[in-house]
């Protein structure tokens, strides 16, 4: 698939576009994608833990999913899905960019990984008639031309009783103030450009489209970062 929309598609071309030109630079800790990897072990952390709670999983356990598959849906250079494969899930990783799959799977065999990484659309996938026990979500909304068609989809890509993670930007004004005048600007933690304040999404809105594709809403959490500290 090329860097540019299908007909119907809700990825932004623009958006794909701007992602691609970083390419090169999703596994460098102290590149353009830093505050990611500063993010990660958040995020995984509690991906894990209600992901175990979900299907009844040793949470401590080396590789407690597997025989469960797992889609990372705009998966960039793969920071989710490496570390989601060694958990034991089989893992396809699906970007609209065909530069950040090629950076993804290079890594991938680099490390040994065994991921099954696509540049693909979440619609595509739903036309194959692709279907996963867990679907991570992971600051994508932010970035697409349709947020309700687009949730639409990945709901369908979620098995009966399965699980979603949907993660993105509140629309507050401390967002504004912090991840992008102060990420952008400021700190220089990020690219100028990364985001659209304008496109952040508030949880109850985002909560709602989530509702309206089908989907039960079983837990919402909340993250910031801790400036005195430095950490998330």
């Amino acid at each position: 698939m090329a860097d540019s929309a299908d007909p119907g598609s809700t990825i932004d071309p623009a958006e794909v576009a701007k992602f691609a030109g970083w390419a090169a630079e999703w596994w460098d800790p102290a590149g353009k994608f830093a505050p990611l990897h500063k993010f990660n072990p958040v995020r995984l952390g509690f991906i894990r833990a209600e992901t175990a709670a979900h299907f009844g999983r040793g949470a401590r356990s080396l590789r407690p999913f597997e025989g469960l598959s797992l889609l990372d849906i705009g998966c960039g250079g793969g920071l989710l899905s490496e570390p989601m494969a060694r958990l034991g899930f089989a893992v396809t990783g699906a970007d609209a960019s065909d530069r950040n799959i090629a950076t993804a799977r290079a890594h991938a065999a680099q490390s040994g990984l065994a991921i099954d990484y696509r540049a693909a659309t979440a619609e595509a996938l739903v036309a194959e008639d692709h279907s996963f026990d867990v679907v991570l979500n992971m600051e994508v909304v932010e970035h697409v031309a349709d947020v309700a068609a687009y949730l639409k989809a990945c709901t369908a890509l979620v098995k009966p009783g399965g699980l979603t993670v949907v993660a993105t930007l509140n629309k507050t004004l401390k967002s504004l103030a912090l991840a992008k005048i102060g990420a952008e600007y400021v700190l220089n933690w990020l690219p100028r450009g990364t985001h659209d304040w304008n496109r952040f999404i508030p949880p109850a809105e985002l909560q709602k489209s989530l509702e309206e594709s089908g989907l039960t809403i079983l837990k919402t959490q909340g993250v910031s970062f801790d400036l005195l500290n430095w950490d998330w």
